[in-house]
């Protein structure tokens, strides 16, 4: 019988739930996907129900092992990728969820993280996490947990409760609870882990009051996590390799050497650098993280996060309702006024790297009279790249080495050729759009496929990344930083509206 070659990728992302098998080739044999609901119990509050997330992710796996026609025999190993930060606590006892899982975008923890930062523990918590003090990561959301459901800490303290970030809570479904564990790149993003020691911290789980009896294992990447239980796929299944979303999209860019930098545009855009086997210490308020840890060993990454791109976009139809589909978007862009220079700024759940401004929020200038949804559609794609070169700036900034001039790109928005062309422009740098956009599930299908001995290693399988398109700049120069300062002057309105409220 021959040995299966087969990858199933899960990858769990903040909208919807989507799975992809992929052959030998890197090819996808058949996939699915399904949304689930957004929950907004109040202003600045995320929520999932982890039923939703549990239920689409096994619902995606079983639609895209019918669409490959292919059997739980036929996949060597499942590799899982997830959105990151968005935290759960469950009951070890029946496996059930005690509260929604707050999701990466909540900003309730906000006073909690202004608090503490007024304190002076942020120096000491950036530090060993690489991170600054926002309720974008998981620890402060996990001390809301504790302290606003009842009876949170007693289960804790009794031994009953497990926290895991995404991946770990479907790795304690999937396995019917015999594996409760994490690997290091999601770790790395809970505000509690020390990325050049490679553990949690005592100092960090007593600042946020986290105990150490509900934290999982902290595994390779590309590790052994067990098995599927026969039941969910109809028979068991190893898993074999976990990593971040935006880690794995950047494994799936192919982005092994230091100085290579992938930028991921999905609900939010994502960019990282790869710097090589020390992390790098940002001046300009970017994140330190590992990019990923394969047979022991740590990569670290700088990165830059920005909260809304492909949301800006789902604003458009969702809010405004001035186009039915994400892709009319670029449609309407392009017939926008030239002349007309309308900014929005996005800042709907505050405002990411390099700037870190919670409490922002969002705002459009330049509105005329003849001011229209072209030119608002215009607006909410140029926010997403005048963000990204925000990002690549500080990056700069930071790395001596300077990043690799090429930005390799992937997500949802990248099928807009208005928007790359504009990035490209706008960073007034080469933009490379891959053949598989869905690189993040690519990435953690990679880990699992190494691991399981049925794909190449890390240089073998970069020699496989294939450009699907490539966006030279054409705009002029003082064009490029005439359009570039209106964003900056934008930018700093909204924080001066922040700082004042």
């Amino acid at each position: 019988m021959a040995k299966p070659g087969a990858i199933l990728a899960m990858d769990q992302g903040t909208t919807s739930s989507r799975a992809i098998v992929f052959g030998a080739d890197l090819d996808a044999l058949g996939s699915g996907q399904r949304e689930f609901a957004q929950h907004f119990p109040a202003s600045g509050w995320v929520e999932h129900d982890p039923e939703d997330i549990w239920r689409t992710t096994v619902e995606t796996a079983r639609q895209a092992l019918a669409a490959a026609k292919l059997g739980a025999g036929d996949i060597a190993a499942i590799g899982i990728t997830n959105q990151r930060e968005t935290c759960l606590l469950w009951d070890r006892r029946t496996s059930k969820p005690i509260h929604r899982a707050i999701v990466w975008q909540d900003r309730r923890t906000a006073d909690m993280c202004r608090t503490l930062k007024r304190a002076g523990h942020e120096p000491i918590v950036t530090a060993k996490t690489g991170l600054l003090l926002d309720p974008y990561f998981s620890a402060s959301k996990i001390a809301w947990l504790l302290d606003n459901v009842d009876g949170a800490r007693a289960l804790a303290n009794a031994g009953h409760l497990a926290f895991g970030t995404v991946d770990t809570f479907l790795l304690w479904r999937l396995t019917g609870g015999k594996v409760h564990a994490t690997d290091a790149t999601n770790a790395s993003r809970t505000l509690l882990y020390d990325i050049a020691k490679g553990a949690f911290d005592d100092d960090l789980l007593r600042l946020f009051g986290v105990p150490r009896s509900i934290l999982p294992e902290v595994r390779d990447c590309n590790a052994d996590y067990g098995a599927t239980e026969p039941s969910i796929l109809g028979s068991g299944i190893r898993i074999c390799g976990v990593a971040g979303d935006q880690q794995a999209a950047t494994i799936g860019q192919a982005c092994f050497a230091p100085g290579m930098v992938k930028a991921t545009y999905g609900t939010g855009c994502f960019a990282l650098l790869n710097t090589g086997d020390k992390p790098v210490a940002s001046k300009n308020r970017l994140l330190t993280t590992i990019a990923y840890q394969l047979d022991g060993k740590r990569t670290y990454a700088l990165e830059g996060a920005i909260f809304i791109a492909g949301a800006a976009v789902q604003w458009l139809r969702d809010g405004l309702k001035i186009v039915a589909s994400a892709p009319e978007s670029g449609a309407l862009a392009a017939k926008a006024d030239a002349l007309q220079d309308v900014y929005l700024v996005p800042a709907f759940v505050g405002l990411g790297a390099p700037y870190w401004q919670p409490e922002a929020r969002g705002a459009l200038f330049g509105l005329t009279r003849a001011t229209g949804a072209n030119e608002i559609a215009r607006a909410a794609l140029e926010a997403v790249c005048y963000q990204t070169r925000d990002l690549l700036e500080a990056m700069h900034g930071d790395w001596s080495a300077r990043a690799k001039s090429v930005l390799r790109v992937d997500g949802g928005m990248v099928a807009s050729d208005w928007t790359m062309q504009f990035l490209a422009d706008i960073l007034d740098a080469p933009v490379e759009r891959p053949t598989i956009g869905e690189t993040t599930a690519l990435g953690a299908a990679w880990l699992a496929g190494h691991k399981a001995g049925v794909w190449p290693d890390a240089h073998g399988f970069g020699k496989l990344w294939r450009l699907e398109r490539g966006f030279e700049p054409a705009l002029a120069a003082a064009e490029r930083e005439r359009k570039y300062l209106g964003w900056q002057r934008a930018v700093k309105a909204v924080l001066q509206h922040a700082a004042a409220r």
